[in-house]
């Protein structure tokens, strides 16, 4: 089995880092638009999809930065990662999203990251 490879893409989203923050380090705010409901414990979170069912543990966070998961199943070293940058000059806030699959799945991970962070842009009202 080959090792995943690490892929970044990066999404502008017209929100304050605050709010941005919240949707993506929140039970309640990623049950919104990352899966079909969330739950936690100290920092293991459930996500429910179409009612299977996958643990992460929230590895590290910094408020109104980025949040950092990894899946439990997974039995290697790979996280995903959401970081909140905003361009120093122009104030542009990005969703840069940092995650790792199998090299002939980078692409259709790729296309879920988009899909989900299209429902958050229409969540905040940024499509």
């Amino acid at each position: 089995m080959s090792d995943k490879i690490k892929f970044e893409v990066e999404f502008v989203i017209q929100s304050s880092p605050q709010l941005l923050y919240q949707y993506i380090s929140t039970p309640s705010g990623l049950s919104e638009w990352f899966a079909d409901n969330v739950n936690s414990r100290g920092e293991m979170f459930n996500f429910i999809w179409d009612g299977s069912e996958e643990q992460a543990k929230l590895l590290k966070r910094k408020s109104d930065e980025f949040v950092k998961f990894t899946w439990i199943a997974e039995e290697d070293d790979s996280f995903f990662e959401m970081r909140i940058i905003v361009d120093e000059i122009t104030k542009d806030v990005s969703l840069f999203i940092t995650d790792f699959a199998y090299d002939d799945e980078v692409d259709e991970a790729k296309m879920l990251w988009e899909n989900q962070v299209s429902s958050l842009k229409q969540v905040l009202g940024s499509a």
